[in-house]
């Protein structure tokens, strides 16, 4: 067959980028992967890199599964996910973070965090939207709203004001074209976190120019010093949220691919339409699992919150040992330390402490506005690896 295309003169590897939509095409690979894909495979590389935690699905949460699987639970759940999960996602809710919602049309049970944020901005994006994102920021946000049609809008934050949104910056970036607010705390990369105080005034904007709000609370679990607010539990704001979280951080989950998205039953109905056809319903088994963690998973979840704000300080202190600027993070499990003082910007500093240092971080201008300047560094590794990769930067930054 080789030796025939070649008589015939047919091209080999032809490319077909041609036919793919520009708006894709033009879209750039995660600068997390990069990275990530860089260290993979090297034995001599201690990663910092990805946002996973180190522990494994707890041992019933998995047994929970294998005994599903064992019965024959392998069919299609109803599009929105299993009842008796759906309440228990509202009743966790409820009693954590106080936020009522319905379990039969205010929840819906998704593939990952990822899709609910994904069918919000489907659901609710026109064409020319534009979409207020406060930055730095996990690295799909500008990426989703650019394929739903809508018009990324970056909003710097500070390290100086601990990574968190101010009034006054979110009111010099609506524009009459503003539709929607994407919120994300605890703040990957910065850990930065916002109190009841802190939502108040960005509340009493929101319902100025009748903006709508996905409030990505993946990390909700991961506070530390002060339990998370979620921003659907300030006066007034429950019916413009969309709030989205799942079991990948709090649980150890992430392979699972559990997520959900809780709000107003008209909103939470459009998505279901996108997901029913395009998903169908997320993994049944996957759901049998999220559920035992819900109710059984809370003694293991706590203990590794715990272990997190250990490696936390730990982290913390180390960074400025070495000569590091880095705000204290008060959410999720990643430090975002200050490597101005190097002289290098973040991509070089991410580069360079790859090659030489044998360790891998994210340099922060992937992350948006406001990230050039900073690494991000997950903690989520035993305190012997944080430890010697520390080290090995130290020892880096002192050959600089």
């Amino acid at each position: 067959m080789i030796e025939q295309k070649q008589q015939t003169g047919e091209p080999q590897n032809k490319s077909m980028s041609g036919y793919l939509a520009p708006l894709v095409r033009n879209i750039p690979p995660s600068g997390i992967r990069k990275f990530f894909d860089l260290a993979n495979g090297r034995k001599d590389i201690i990663s910092l890199g990805v946002g996973e935690p180190d522990f494994s699905t707890p041992w019933h949460v998995r047994e929970a599964c294998v005994y599903s699987l064992e019965r024959g639970n392998t069919k299609y759940t109803p599009n929105s996910g299993l009842p008796e999960l759906r309440e228990a996602i509202a009743e966790y809710l409820y009693e954590s973070f106080q936020t009522p919602y319905e379990p039969s049309d205010e929840v819906l049970v998704t593939v990952g965090g990822s899709e609910a944020i994904d069918l919000a901005l489907r659901a609710l994006v026109t064409p020319g939207d534009e979409i207020l994102i406060p930055e730095p920021c996990y690295v799909s946000y500008n990426p989703i709203t650019a394929i739903s049609g809508g018009v990324p809008v970056g909003i710097e934050t500070f390290a100086k004001d601990q990574f968190k949104l101010t009034a006054d910056s979110l009111k010099k970036a609506i524009t009459p074209r503003s539709k929607i607010l994407i919120l994300s705390y605890p703040s990957n990369p910065t850990g930065g976190i916002m109190t009841y105080e802190d939502w108040l005034p960005i509340a009493k904007i929101v319902e100025e120019h009748d903006l709508i709000v996905i409030s990505d609370e993946i990390y909700a679990e991961l506070t530390y010093d002060q339990k998370h607010v979620s921003f659907a539990a300030i006066p007034g704001m429950r019916d413009r949220t969309i709030l989205v979280s799942g079991f990948s951080k709090s649980f150890a989950m992430t392979g699972w691919r559990m997520g959900y998205a809780c709000g107003h039953r008209d909103i939470i109905s459009a998505m279901t339409k996108i997901h029913q056809y395009t998903i169908m319903c997320a993994p049944s088994m996957g759901q049998v699992a999220a559920l035992e963690a819900l109710k059984n998973g809370m003694d293991e979840k706590d203990r590794m919150v715990e272990s997190y704000n250990q490696r936390r300080r730990l982290v913390v202190q180390k960074f400025r040992e070495i000569g590091l600027q880095c705000h204290e993070p008060q959410g999720a499990f990643y430090a975002f330390p200050s490597i101005e003082s190097t002289g290098l910007t973040s991509a070089e500093f991410a580069e360079r402490c790859l090659f030489e240092a044998k360790v891998a971080v994210v340099p922060g201008h992937v992350f948006g506005i406001g990230g050039e300047g900073f690494v991000r560094c997950s903690y989520a590794y035993s305190v012997s690896q944080l430890l010697e990769a520390i080290d090995r930067i130290g020892k880096f930054m002192k050959n600089l």
